[in-house]
């Protein structure tokens, strides 16, 4: 079961977390299934992740191609067809039970100057939390990730 990560941006955007947190997930050996709500937003980050890292490469693709299944990262608005044990919510996307029963590690990430955002993810902190979920919360109010808090379960 998935333990699940928030990410409270105050100073970094979501695109450049994106980023990183691929980079690591890569290392890692995961697949990634990118779930956001926005496809402009969707194919604006596919074509940043085709020019960066500058000093690598993060193998990806939009969901929809005839080759979803092959892709290490996948970015779409759904489920995802590319066997990911780890999954990244981005634009108010959240994940279901059964996401969280199949995955390694989800992300959420909302923006701080957001309220909408982060009222919504209050709720899904709560929904999850309140369902025996593991989840930590991180913020990188500091001009650095910091985790704040972590709940486990009972």
């Amino acid at each position: 079961m998935a333990m699940v990560l928030f990410y409270h941006l105050t100073q970094g955007t979501v695109d450049a977390t994106v980023a990183t947190l691929l980079s690591r997930a890569m290392t890692q050996g995961w697949r990634v299934m990118v779930r956001g709500t926005d496809a402009a937003h969707l194919a604006r980050l596919d074509a940043r992740l085709w020019q960066e890292p500058a000093d690598g490469f993060l193998p990806h693709g939009l969901a929809g191609g005839t080759h979803d299944a092959d892709q290490p990262v996948l970015l779409g608005t759904g489920p995802g067809d590319n066997g990911a044990q780890a999954l990244m919510l981005i634009d108010g996307a959240t994940a279901t039970p059964e996401d969280v029963r199949a995955m390694n590690r989800i992300w959420l990430l909302f923006e701080g100057a957001d309220d909408a955002a982060v009222a919504a993810a209050r709720g899904e902190w709560r929904k999850l939390t309140g369902d025996g979920i593991t989840a930590q919360y991180w913020s990188d109010d500091s001009g650095r990730w910091q985790m704040k808090t972590e709940k486990r379960p009972d």
